[in-house]
C-alpha cells in the first residue's frame, strides 16, 4: 500500500476501470486483450474450444469458442478461469538440483547432462528396467508420442506408464476384451439424440459440466443415474438408483438377467456380430431381482423398470467415470455394460453407445500414441506382424520393439520399494497427493536413488521429493493436440511465452535424446511438434486410430476432427466405431464376456464401521496444484470436507461444521469440517480427494483391479472422530541460485549415490 493511496489520493482508477471490448462488450479495462489465440481446454476431456485474451504479452482473459463443436461457447467454472494457472506464484521457472539436501539453481545443459548420466549409471549398475517412468494425461499428443520413442526405444526401459491408469485403464481393459481394442466407440451427439441415458457413477454435472448441456438439449431423454450419492447428477435424472457401494457389477448382471428372461435381445444382432451368448446367459441366472436387491439395496421394482425402460429404447446411451473404473472389479464392470449394450444392439448408431467419459485433457491422446499399455497405433505388444510394422516405419532393428508391456504405474511403485527400480522420471503429474495408500508412496519416494520431477509448477508435494526438478510450460504456452472422449482431435496453441526458462515438454524429451545420443535416431530432423504429428500421422494410417487425412489446417478449422479420419474423410461427419458390427478381433465379432460380483476388498468392521467414497468437486482438478493458485476457485472451495448422513452424526453425537478426523487402518486425515446431509446414505462417508493439507490419500488401500492395474480408491472402511488438533502448513520455498559447477565435479558429489542428503 503506497502513501498515496494511505492519503486517499490513489483511488486505482488504472485497475479498476472499465472499457468495451469488441468481443466481450463492457468488461474490466485490464481483461481487453490485444489479441485472441483459439485452443483447446487444458482440464478435463470434454475438450472444449475456447480463445485466450493476450495483452502486453500476459493472458488476461478467457472466453468460449462460440463455433467449436463440443461446448458451443460454454466453459465451466474452471475453463472460464484458467488464464490465471498461467501466471500463478508457484510456477516452475529455473532447472534445480539438489546439492547437500538444497535444490540449487543450474544450468538446462547441466541439468539434462545430469539426468542422462544418472540414468545409464543406474542402469549399467541394476539392468535397463532400473529406471521407471511416470507421465500424465496432460501432454500433447505430440509430446506422448515422442515421449513413449525416447522411453522404450532409447532409455530402453519397459517400466513405463502414465497417471491414466490411475483413472481409464480399467476402460482401456474393458474395451479391449469386449471389442479387441481401446477408443471410446460413441459421440457427443449420442446424448442428444438418445431415448434413454444411463449414466453409472458418472457425476457429470460436477466432474465434466458441460456434458450436462447435451442431457439439457435432449428433453425427451429418460435419464437414469446410478449412483450411491445424491450427486448434482442424480438431481437431475428421471430416475435416481442409490445402489450400496461397489454393487453396480450386481446391477448391470442383473439388468442383464431380465433382458435375456424376457426375450428383450437382438438376437440377430447377437447372431451376426458377438460371440459368447449361451456363456453369458448361464452366467446371469443367478442374478435374480432378488438377489440384486439384496446386493444393491435397491427394490426389486426398480431393477425390473430399469431394465424395462433400457431394453425398451430405441436407442440407449450407457456412459460412465470413476465410480466404476475405481474398483478391483472394474474392467469386469465395463465388460458387463458392453454385455448389455451388445445383446440389445445399442452399439454402433446414433444414440447408442457404451461410453465411457474419459478423466484428462488428453488421457485418450496417450492411449493412442503413447507407447505404454500398448504399442502406438492400439498395435499389440505380443503381435509379431505389429511390431514388425512399427520397425519398419521408424527404421529400427524389430528386436528393438519390446514384446510386452512393463510394469505398470502401481507395479512401478511397488518395484521402487523392491529396489528393482532405483530411478524414477514423473513427469507433470502428483502422486504425493493422488497416488492411493499415501505412507507407501512416500516410502517409495524416499528409497530412490534419484528423482527426477518435471512439472509446470514448483514446489508440489511430489517435487519436494526431487533430486532434479526440471521446469515445464504449460496449457497456453506450448502447440500441439488434445483428443478428447469421443474422438475429436482438437488443436492447442501457445498465446503466451513460458516464465523463466521453462520450456515445452516436446524440447526437453529431444534435449534428453540428444544427451542420451538417440536423436538423430528417433527424431530425424524433428525440430518442432508438427513433425512429430506428421510422423504420428503416418504411424496411425489404417489403424482403429487412424490420423492420417489430418492437418493443423483443417483440425482448426473444424474445431477438431474425431478419429478415425483416412485421406479424404467427410470433417462434418460424426464418427462411431463398429457401425458396420466389425470389431478389432481376429474373427471380427464381439466378445460376451461373463463377470461375476464380489464385495468389496475392505468391509465396515466394528472398529471401522463406515464406507469412505472419494470424488471430485467442480471447482478443482485433480490436485489442486493450478486450481489451488486460482483465487475465485480457492475462496469457491478452500478446503476438504466430510459427507456424513444425519443418521451417523447423531450417534457420534457431531454437529455440522465440527471438525473430525477419519481413520483407516493406514492412516488418518485429520482436522476436517463436518457436513451433515441426506446426500449420503447411512454407513457411508465422501470426501473430495483434491486437498494435499488434508489427503484422503492417508486413508485408502493398496487394491487394485487385477486386469488393469486401477486403483480401488473407493469403499475403504473408515471411522469418525472428532478431531483432537489443527495442523499446521508448511511448504518450502526455492532455493537460491548457485556459484556454476562442471558436470565433472557433480559426478563426484554426494548427489549420485544413495539419493539426497
Amino acid at each position: 500500500m503506497t502513501l498515496r493511496h494511505l492519503l486517499g489520493l490513489d483511488t486505482r482508477a488504472d485497475r479498476y476501470a472499465y472499457g468495451t471490448d469488441p468481443t466481450s462488450g463492457y468488461v474490466s479495462a485490464q481483461k481487453i486483450p490485444d489479441r485472441w489465440v483459439a485452443t483447446t481446454c487444458g482440464y478435463c476431456s470434454v475438450g472444449c474450444g475456447m480463445f485466450i485474451g493476450v495483452k502486453d504479452g500476459r493472458a488476461v482473459s478467457v472466453r468460449g469458442n462460440p463455433d467449436h463443436p463440443v461446448n458451443r461457447g460454454l466453459l465451466c467454472p474452471k475453463g472460464l478461469a484458467e488464464h490465471h494457472t498461467i501466471a500463478a506464484g508457484n510456477r516452475a521457472r529455473y532447472p534445480l538440483l539438489r546439492w547437500n539436501g538444497v535444490m540449487t539453481r543450474v544450468a538446462w545443459d547441466e541439468a539434462i547432462a545430469t539426468m542422462a548420466v544418472r540414468f545409464r549409471d543406474v542402469q549399467e549398475r541394476f539392468g535397463r528396467g532400473a529406471v521407471g517412468v511416470i507421465s500424465t494425461g496432460q501432454l500433447v499428443t505430440e509430446e506422448f508420442y515422442a515421449l513413449g520413442k525416447l522411453v522404450q526405444l532409447g532409455l530402453g526401459t519397459p517400466n513405463y506408464d502414465g497417471n491414466t491408469t490411475l483413472c481409464m485403464a480399467t476402460a482401456v481393459a474393458g474395451y479391449k476384451r469386449s471389442f479387441g481394442s481401446d477408443g471410446p466407440p460413441g459421440a457427443y451427439e449420442d446424448m442428444e439424440q438418445a431415448d434413454v441415458v444411463l449414466l453409472i457413477g458418472a457425476n457429470i454435472a460436477e466432474n465434466h459440466p458441460i456434458l450436462c448441456s447435451r442431457l439439457r438439449a435432449n428433453p425427451g431423454a429418460t435419464v437414469i443415474v446410478v449412483d450411491p450419492r445424491v450427486t448434482k447428477t442424480a438431481i437431475l435424472a428421471d430416475l435416481h438408483l442409490p445402489i450400496r457401494p461397489r454393487s453396480d457389477l450386481a446391477l448391470v448382471n442383473g439388468l442383464i438377467h431380465l433382458v435375456i428372461e424376457h426375450d428383450l435381445v437382438d438376437r440377430d444382432y447377437i447372431a451376426r456380430h458377438a460371440t459368447g451368448f449361451e456363456a453369458l446367459r448361464d452366467s446371469v441366472r443367478e442374478y435374480t431381482p432378488g438377489r440384486v436387491a439384496q446386493i444393491t439395496g435397491l427394490d426389486p421394482e426398480l431393477i425390473y423398470r430399469t431394465a424395462a425402460i433400457y431394453a425398451g429404447a430405441r436407442a440407449a446411451f450407457v456412459g460412465w467415470t470413476m465410480g466404476v473404473n475405481h474398483s478391483t472389479k472394474g474392467t469386469e464392470t465395463v465388460n458387463a455394460i458392453n454385455n448389455l449394450a451388445l445383446i440389445t444392439g445399442n452399439i454402433g448408431r446414433a444414440g447408442a453407445a457404451p461410453f465411457s467419459i474419459t478423466g484428462q485433457c488428453n488421457a485418450m491422446g496417450t492411449r493412442e500414441a503413447g507407447f505404454t499399455s500398448s504399442l502406438p497405433g492400439y498395435r499389440k505388444f505380443e503381435r509379431a506382424a505389429d511390431r514388425a510394422e512399427l520397425a519398419r516405419l521408424w527404421n529400427v532393428p524389430e528386436e528393438r520393439i519390446p514384446t510386452a508391456r512393463g510394469l505398470a504405474y502401481p507395479d512401478i511403485i511397488e518395484a521402487v520399494l523392491e529396489r528393482r527400480i532405483r530411478a524414477l522420471w514423473i513427469i507433470a503429474t502428483n502422486p504425493v497427493v493422488s497416488f492411493p495408500n499415501l505412507g507407501v508412496l512416500q516410502q517409495a519416494l524416499e528409497s530412490l536413488e534419484f528423482l527426477v520431477v518435471q512439472d509446470g509448477y514448483h514446489p508440489t508435494p511430489t517435487s519436494e521429493h526431487a533430486h532434479l526438478m526440471l521446469p515445464a510450460a504449460i496449457w497456453g504456452e506450448k502447440e500441439g493436440t488434445y483428443t478428447n472422449s469421443e474422438r475429436r482431435v482438437s488443436k492447442v496453441n501457445r498465446a503466451v511465452a513460458p516464465p523463466g526458462e521453462a520450456r515445452a515438454d516436446f524440447d526437453i524429451f529431444l534435449q534428453l535424446a540428444e544427451a542420451l545420443g538417440v536423436r538423430d535416431e528417433l527424431f530425424p530432423g524433428w525440430r518442432r511438434p508438427a513433425d512429430a504429428f506428421g510422423e504420428w500421422a503416418r504411424v496411425s494410417a489404417g489403424r482403429l486410430c487412424d490420423y492420417s487425412g489430418m492437418t493443423y489446417e483443417a483440425i482448426e478449422r473444424y474445431g477438431g476432427l474425431q478419429w478415425p479420419f483416412p485421406a479424404g474423410a467427410d470433417p462434418g461427419e460424426t464418427r462411431r466405431l463398429y457401425g458396420n458390427g466389425r470389431f478389432q478381433t481376429e474373427d471380427g465379432r464381439a466378445r460376451l464376456i461373463p463377470t461375476t460380483w464380489e464385495p468389496f476388498p475392505e468391509p465396515p468392521t466394528p472398529e471401522f464401521p463406515l464406507v469412505l467414497n472419494t470424488g471430485r468437486t467442480v471447482e478443482h482438478w485433480h490436485t489442486r496444484t493450478k486450481t489451488a493458485n486460482v483465487p475465485i476457485l480457492e475462496r469457491l472451495s478452500p478446503a476438504a470436507w466430510v459427507e456424513m448422513n444425519p443418521r451417523d452424526a447423531r450417534q457420534l453425537r457431531l454437529k455440522p461444521q465440527d471438525r473430525v478426523d477419519v481413520v483407516s487402518r493406514r492412516g488418518r486425515v485429520r482436522n476436517v469440517e463436518l457436513r451433515i446431509t441426506e446426500t449420503i446414505a447411512p454407513g457411508q462417508v465422501f470426501v473430495p480427494f483434491h486437498f494435499a493439507e488434508t489427503n484422503a490419500n492417508q486413508v485408502t488401500q493398496s487394491a487394485f483391479d487385477p486386469i488393469s492395474r486401477e486403483p480401488n480408491y473407493k469403499q475403504s472402511a473408515v471411522r469418525v472422530e472428532r478431531a483432537t488438533h489443527t495442523p499446521t502448513k508448511h511448504r518450502d520455498s526455492e532455493a537460491p541460485r548457485r556459484n556454476s559447477k562442471t558436470l565433472s565435479r557433480w559426478l563426484g558429489g554426494s548427489v549420485f549415490r544413495g539419493g539426497r542428503r
